[in-house]
């Protein structure tokens, strides 16, 4: 079967190779904006990929925490024979913590921002990544379901900004998302996936529309899972099992939205309520009750499950 004409790497619209900027990423300098569970998580297949890591963070003890994270996960990949232990002492120094957002894109070839789902501070990110990083460098978002164009639109040469949406935990989850915006080149789509290729992830390109492919499908389905929680259909655990066993699904989508995050799920659905109008995406109220009583899912320790 030939490979979808989107997804080749062929030359783009300005008639330039895309493969001689992707080998030049390779060998240069990966900035990762936020260094929160995503973050650390794109560091950590990045560095392990064999990139120079730049991790920046607003607050140095965030970036502290992912470190220690990343440290964390090769130490169990380790214990269970995945990584060698030269293997991890080298993704680690790979790695450098960067409290500055100038310095860690200067010279980057490949900058990733992966800061909350927040349209207007990752809009302020990307004026600020412009204004330092190299006229040649890719931008990526890791939005899992926020306009890729309008993010795109504020930045000098759009044609160079793609959304990479990765999934969590990034360093097992095999799947990149990359989505073109209108304005996103063929060379930009060559790039991020070759660069998601290195990380070793499987690559689908998706056109930038509301929630893209995979958050559509993932958020409907949680979110009737949560309204057949709500209505008394079943528990937790069995409907998570329907998932789990009767589909195959690796997680049930309960404990995957704890693992995304309550908070994160329910933005997620706002916006695509807003954008689709479908009453599928609006959010149901155990959800908002449990946001506002702070069961944001494994990072507070309580969700729908306890952790």
């Amino acid at each position: 079967m030939s490979q979808p004409e989107s997804s080749r790497p062929r030359e783009d619209r300005t008639g330039s190779a895309s493969n001689g900027a992707a080998d030049a990423d390779a060998a240069g300098v990966l900035a990762v904006i936020g260094a929160g569970t995503m973050g650390h998580g794109i560091a950590h297949v990045a560095a392990r990929a064999g990139y120079t890591v730049r991790l920046f963070d607003v607050a140095e003890a965030a970036i502290t925490r992912g470190l220690n994270a990343i440290d964390a996960d090769l130490a169990k990949g380790v214990e269970k024979g995945k990584v060698t232990p030269e293997e991890r002492a080298a993704t680690l120094v790979r790695i450098e913590s960067e409290p500055d957002l100038q310095r860690a894109v200067d010279g980057a070839m490949i900058v990733i921002e992966a800061a909350p789902e927040d349209l207007a501070l990752k809009k302020r990110i990307f004026v600020e990544v412009a204004a330092h990083a190299a006229p040649g460098a890719l931008l990526a978002t890791n939005t899992s379901s926020l306009p890729v164009g309008e993010i795109a639109a504020i930045v000098p040469n759009p044609e160079r900004v793609a959304g990479m949406h990765f999934f969590n935990p990034v360093h097992l989850m095999p799947l990149l998302e990359v989505v073109r915006a209108d304005t996103t080149s063929d060379d930009t789509i060559a790039r991020a996936t070759t660069a998601g290729t290195r990380m070793g992830k499987e690559c689908i390109v998706v056109r930038d529309v509301p929630g893209f492919a995979t958050s559509r499908l993932g958020v409907v389905l949680g979110l009737e899972a949560m309204r057949m929680l709500e209505s008394g259909v079943a528990s937790v655990e069995d409907i998570d099992k329907a998932m789990t066993l009767g589909y195959r699904h690796p997680l049930g989508p309960l404990r995957l939205t704890d693992l995304v995050g309550l908070d994160v799920r329910l933005a997620i659905a706002e916006h695509l309520h807003r954008a689709l109008g479908s009453e599928a995406f609006r959010p149901p109220g155990i959800l908002r009750r449990m946001v506002a009583e702070g069961k944001l899912g494994k990072k507070t320790g309580h969700g729908f499950y306890d952790w």
